[in-house]
């Protein structure tokens, strides 16, 4: 009977237990308090350094001498056939600061504001387009100049301030830390083998180079980004939709002025009209 009783008393109390077991095997685990993380925008590795471009802006300071009577913008141009260059914005963005920059509509130029904040942020220049669908360059003109031509010293001065502010994007990714690490402006602007290449407004016939006397047509090979280019290579050159509109200026050779100037024939200017054959 002891051992009835005491039985009975041990299933009871077991008995009870269960709800309170079940219980806490069903009960959920609290989840932990989530983290919220604020992001005032995405940065894209390829986006410009605004770091990069203010140097570039301290370029052309330092050699205004190359043209004395220029002023310095920026101008975004196409680099993919499909994007469209129409209502471009821009802003410099940074951890906590974004600053509008103001692009005219008719050549998608822009002058870039100089900001203590935004350097101190590393901040990044941000189009509403994907970088790599759009050329980057500097823009540097002597006001005055005849229709069609451009001015030496100009070139220079642009090319020195592109490379400086890290415009120029057209190397495979494989070999891009070795121009990142050798191509200082003066190796590209000062040597035949830089390639640094320039663009004209419209698809380009022939080159000539004009200094008092002299006057040179540029070969072939400085044309269309030196006639190389295959279409695996264009993925690599920004100047995959304006390959028709590249040329190289022979900005290293000081043997032309400053104020040489480089005029331009287009593919679209209607041909010369014949000679009248001289009567007899």
């Amino acid at each position: 009977m002891r051992s009835l009783i005491g039985g009975a008393l041990l299933l009871s109390s077991l008995l009870s237990c269960l709800p309170w077991a079940a219980a806490q095997e069903t009960a959920p685990t609290p989840a932990p308090a989530p983290q919220t993380v604020t992001v005032t925008s995405t940065r894209d590795p390829v986006d410009k350094s605004y770091r990069k471009m203010i140097r570039g802006m301290e370029r052309f300071e330092r050699q205004h001498a190359l043209a004395p009577q220029a002023t310095l913008r920026f101008r975004l141009l196409p680099r993919l056939p499909s994007v469209h260059m129409r209502g471009i914005t821009l802003k410099v963005v940074g951890d906590r600061i974004t600053v509008p920059v103001p692009v005219t509509p008719q050549d998608n130029s822009f002058v870039l504001p100089r900001n203590e904040q935004a350097l101190r942020e590393d901040a990044a220049v941000i189009a509403n387009r994907k970088t790599t669908s759009m050329t980057w360059r500097a823009q540097v003109i002597t006001p005055g100049l005849p229709p069609d031509t451009r001015r030496l010293g100009d070139l220079r001065l642009e090319c020195l301030v592109g490379v400086e502010a890290g415009l120029v994007s057209n190397s495979s990714p494989l070999f891009g830390w070795i121009s990142n690490a050798l191509n200082s402006p003066e190796q590209v602007c000062n040597s035949p083998d830089g390639n640094f290449l320039f663009f004209t407004e419209r698809p380009v016939f022939s080159v000539t180079l004009r200094a008092g006397e002299r006057t040179e047509i540029l070969p072939f090979r400085m044309l269309y980004a030196g006639g190389e280019q295959t279409r695996d290579m264009l993925d690599y050159c920004d100047c995959q939709v304006l390959l028709d509109r590249t040329y190289y200026a022979p900005i290293w050779d000081r043997s032309w002025p400053d104020d040489t100037l480089v005029s331009f024939e287009y593919m679209d200017e209607p041909a010369p009209a014949p000679a009248a054959e001289a009567q007899p």
